[in-house]
């Protein structure tokens, strides 16, 4: 019986340690704290600063996404001055798109909320709840663009299959003549294509 979670729990600790699994991990407290400034946004200007949906969603995307943008360079390890065009205008291409969504989400259920004729109160929870649910759903897509596009890895192909630089190229043993370790392999090769010829 306890043997299946066991089994799972190494079967999620091996996943987190690949390439895709460090990100993500890495990614779900960005996304935290991009909900977070982007929710506590909205609420604030729909309910006390009474301002419509649209106005409420684009400002929430917006601080949403300035700190996804700072908190994201962080995750994938992006150091020094960003590319203007491989990098930063993209980043908020993609947002603009989430922005499409979220913005059209709060509206809808701003408009839903009020047929229904729910209270201010009521109609900022179920504004904040369908906003709540685009942002899953977007935190998804967000995720598998930066991960897959534009922080993707370009390196070398070792890179992307999560094997580390130096088990992709491995150096001879300390102390060994390079010039000795290449001409034993060219030694082999001989071997193995006159091999091949009978």
């Amino acid at each position: 019986m306890t043997l299946a979670p066991s089994r799972l729990a190494a079967s999620l600790r091996r996943r987190l340690r690949t390439s895709l699994g460090k990100r993500f991990s890495r990614f779900v407290p960005v996304a935290v704290a991009s909900f977070a400034a982007s929710q506590i946004t909205l609420t604030l200007l729909l309910g006390p600063g009474h301002a419509t949906a649209g106005i409420s969603a684009i400002a929430a995307w917006f601080t949403g996404a300035a700190v996804s943008y700072i908190l994201s360079r962080w995750a994938w390890e992006r150091k020094g001055k960003p590319s203007l065009v491989r990098e930063t205008l993209p980043f908020w291409a993609v947002s603009v798109g989430a922005a499409v969504v979220l913005t059209l989400t709060a509206k809808y259920a701003n408009h839903e909320a009020m047929r229904m004729g729910l209270s201010h109160a009521a109609r900022v929870l179920f504004v904040d709840g369908a906003y709540l649910a685009a942002n899953c759903v977007t935190f998804l897509a967000r995720f598998v663009i930066f991960h897959y596009v534009l922080f993707a890895d370009r390196g070398s192909s070792s890179a992307a299959v999560d094997v580390p630089p130096e088990a992709a190229s491995p150096s001879p043993p300390a102390g060994t003549d390079p010039a000795r370790v290449a001409l034993a392999t060219a030694g082999d090769d001989e071997v193995a294509g006159r091999g091949a010829r009978r």
